[in-house]
């Protein structure tokens, strides 16, 4: 459940974030190279933040 919630907050905030910068600002591209080093780095380490934030909130694994 947990993996399911960090894919679909990570793919939306891409989204947005590509979004925004075609209709409001072209800087809105660092938060979309954030949202992709934070998966990486994730993906390396094998720890997210995210991860934690939900499972302080309760969502179980």
């Amino acid at each position: 459940m947990i993996n399911r919630i960090i894919r679909a907050v990570a793919g939306a905030f891409i989204l947005i974030s590509l979004l925004l910068s075609i209709y409001v600002n072209q800087n809105w591209l660092w938060f979309t190279a954030f949202v992709g080093a934070n998966l990486l780095q994730s993906s390396l380490t094998k720890w997210c933040l995210m991860e934690d934030i939900l499972k302080k909130l309760g969502v179980k694994d």
